[in-house]
């Protein structure tokens, strides 16, 4: 009986995924069947490497959610190359090691459904406004281009309206603040590590939970870089080779923020302790790599929540409890949070 319902799943799952028929030459597409009776289905399209003589757009097949496009020399990406039938359902698209210098700003207007985008390994230096506008982007990877700066006008639709005229007479109003309005950003996780860019990028109001600025040849952290980003979770810091100084408030309002990683940043020498303030959520810092000879007695007042920090020399602190004395009129053990580390020596 139980190799009977072997067989069973197993003819199943095989006829759940197959290959299309018609797929383009140089191509490998594969669909995959979900539901009752096969009612629903999604295809995966790879055509990666296929090089410049590849005619743009490419056919795919008209319910196409996963294409992969790396690796074809692209060069400038214009208005045409993702407008063919069965790109409007892409919901992941990889455009990664294509030499793309430049997006026009229609490009990807088409991508209706788009969740997840990789534009890593290209040569971007920037992108028009309202480039990603409209499209419900989840997952954004702009790692290793040329930014020297990025602007989050890029994921946002600018308005235009007539001016309003409002009667605000017989009123004792103080202030009058403007009304923006503008479409609901999705981005979640945003990777622009190995670019240009000498400072944070203002990244206000984006939903982000992850974000990866490593490499980068910051040298300076500002009070309150990362404002209005009270969603992040996940900030990585690393490889900031010319990475000197991190300002007090520099993660003020990163109150969700669980890991923060600063390793791999050799001229990094000192911390101020009220850098960390605001992290009151931080469970995991890591600071190996780094120029910090001494970590500040007093930085664990500002973080509540730390259970582990990683140093250089493969040192490992993490948070346990310290036996006390017994106290006579409690009749118990007090017990005191500390940070034990694998080597002896290490004060906090």
């Amino acid at each position: 009986m139980a190799l009977l319902l072997y067989i069973g799943l197993w003819l199943l799952a095989s006829a759940a995924c197959g290959a299309v028929k018609n797929c383009y030459p140089g191509c490998h597409c594969e669909v995959e069947t979900f539901g009752l009776f096969d009612s629903f289905s999604l295809t995966r399209v790879d055509c990666g490497g296929l090089g410049p003589g590849a005619t743009m757009p490419i056919p795919i097949p008209l319910d196409t959610t996963h294409l992969d496009l790396s690796s074809n020399a692209m060069g400038p990406l214009n208005d045409t190359v993702l407008a063919g039938p069965g790109y409007t359902t892409l919901v992941n698209l990889d455009l990664s090691s294509n030499h793309i210098t430049k997006i026009s700003p229609n490009a990807l207007s088409k991508l209706r459904y788009l969740e997840t985008l990789d534009l890593s390994n290209n040569d971007l230096a920037s992108l028009s406004p309202s480039s990603f506008s409209g499209l419900p982007l989840a997952d954004v990877d702009l790692s290793h281009n040329s930014f020297r700066e990025f602007d989050m006008d890029v994921f946002t639709t600018k308005v235009h309206s007539e001016p309003l005229t409002v009667d605000l007479s017989h009123n004792r109003l103080r202030s009058v603040s403007a009304v923006s309005h503008g479409k609901k950003l999705h981005v979640q996780s945003l990777n622009l590590s190995t670019n240009r860019l000498t400072d944070v990028p203002e990244l206000s109001g984006l939903p982000l939970r992850d974000l990866n600025l490593d490499g980068n040849p910051i040298t300076h952290i500002k009070e309150r870089a990362f404002p209005q980003l009270e969603d992040l979770i996940y900030l990585s810091l690393s490889s900031l080779e010319e990475l000197q100084e991190i300002e007090a408030r520099s993660f003020e309002g990163l109150q969700s923020l669980q890991v923060l990683d600063l390793s791999n940043n050799p001229q990094l020498k000192t911390l101020d302790p009220a850098m960390f303030r605001g992290l009151e959520s931080l469970q995991e810092l890591n600071l190996s790599g780094c120029g910090v000879k001494s970590l500040p007695s007093n930085m664990l007042s500002h973080l509540p929540s730390l259970k582990s920090i990683a140093l250089d020399g493969g040192v490992s602190c993490w948070r346990s409890q310290k036996q006390g004395q017994f106290h006579r009129q409690l009749g118990q053990l007090q017990h005191m949070e500390v940070l034990a580390c694998n080597m002896e020596g290490i004060v906090f």
